[in-house]
C-alpha cells in the first residue's frame, strides 16, 4: 500500500497528491510516468510524474478527473492509501545544455513540464516558461515555475490573468526574435499540435509528451500507437516524449477518441453506484 501524504484540490476536477513511494522516488526522472491502481478492483492508469523528492521518498501527481478512476482517486485524501504505484516508466527527458529553452505548459500540462524545466535549468540552460490556461482559476504552479525559470510568461484565453492570448503567440514572438534553441510543449493534443506548427517554420526543435493516449502503460495493449516520422511508435515504451514536428497529431487525436463511449459508460455507472461497493463490484 502507498500512503497519500498530501492532497490539494485545485478546482472541481483538478487535484494534486503527494504519495509515499521511496523506491519509485529514488529512480524517478523528469519526463517519466507511473502506473497507479487505487484498489484491488480498480483499473491501472498511467499518470505523469509531476515532481519527486528522493530524500522524503515521495512522488507527486497532478490529475484532471476526466473519467471513472481519476474521479474516484480524487476522493482519496491525506492519510488514505492506494494499492499500487508502479514506476518510474517510460524514457526520461533528454536533458543537456543547449542554450535557451521555452517550457510551455497548457492546463495540467504545467505539472509534468515543471521537473523538465528544473532539470534544464540545472544543466545550465536559460529557461523561459509559459504557464497557460483557459482562465485564471485553471492556472497551475505559477510560483513553482518561477523557482526553476529565468522568466515566466502567463497567458489565459480570456485575459483574466497575464496576457490574453493563446500559448502560441509568445512562442512565435520569441522564435521571430531568434535565439531559441529548444521548445518543450506539454498539454492538450491540440495545444501541442499548434505549438509545433508555430515553431516548425523557424526550425526550432520541439519536444512533446503524448502521455494522454496511454492505457496499459507497458507496451502490451497497443492502444498508444502513434505515427512519428511515418513509423509506428508506442508512447509508453518508446516515449512518452517525441519530436513534435514528426508526430501525426490528427491521427493521435482520432485515436484519443476511440474509447469515449466505454469511458462514459464506466463514468456514469460509477456516479450511479458511488458509495455502494456492492454495486461497483
Amino acid at each position: 500500500m502507498y500512503k497519500i501524504i498530501e492532497k490539494e484540490d485545485y478546482s472541481d476536477d483538478t487535484y494534486m497528491q503527494v504519495i509515499e513511494a521511496p523506491a519509485v522516488a529514488r529512480s524517478a526522472q523528469a519526463g517519466q510516468f507511473l502506473i497507479v491502481k487505487i484498489h484491488e478492483e480498480g483499473e491501472r492508469i498511467p499518470l505523469t510524474i509531476a515532481d519527486f523528492d528522493r530524500d522524503k521518498g515521495t512522488v507527486t501527481i497532478v490529475v484532471q478527473a476526466v473519467g471513472k478512476t481519476t474521479r474516484e482517486l480524487q476522493t482519496y485524501n491525506a492519510g488514505d492509501s492506494i494499492t499500487n504505484v508502479i514506476g518510474p516508466l517510460g524514457e526520461p527527458s533528454e536533458i543537456e545544455k543547449v542554450g535557451t529553452v521555452i517550457c510551455a505548459g497548457g492546463g495540467v500540462g504545467v505539472a509534468p513540464v515543471f521537473p523538465i524545466a528544473r532539470e534544464l535549468k540545472k544543466a545550465g540552460n536559460k529557461v523561459i516558461s509559459i504557464v497557460a490556461a483557459r482562465t485564471e482559476s485553471l492556472l497551475l504552479w505559477e510560483d513553482r515555475m518561477k523557482e526553476v525559470s529565468d522568466e515566466v510568461i502567463v497567458t489565459t484565453d480570456d485575459g483574466s490573468c497575464g496576457r490574453e492570448c493563446l500559448v502560441t503567440e509568445p512562442i512565435k514572438e520569441m522564435c521571430e526574435e531568434g535565439g531559441i534553441d529548444l521548445v518543450y510543449a506539454i498539454g492538450p493534443a491540440i495545444m501541442m499540435k499548434f505549438c509545433c506548427k508555430t515553431t516548425e517554420p523557424f526550425g526550432v526543435k520541439t519536444i512533446v509528451s503524448l502521455n494522454s493516449i496511454m492505457v496499459d502503460g507497458t507496451g502490451m495493449c497497443g492502444a498508444c500507437r502513434v505515427a512519428v516520422g511515418g513509423e509506428t511508435r508506442f508512447v509508453c515504451v518508446d516515449g512518452p516524449e517525441f519530436d513534435g514536428h514528426a508526430v501525426d497529431f490528427d491521427l493521435l487525436m482520432s485515436r484519443q477518441r476511440q474509447y469515449l463511449e466505454q469511458e462514459k459508460i464506466a463514468y456514469d455507472y460509477y456516479l450511479e453506484c458511488r458509495g455502494d461497493k456492492a454495486c461497483l463490484t
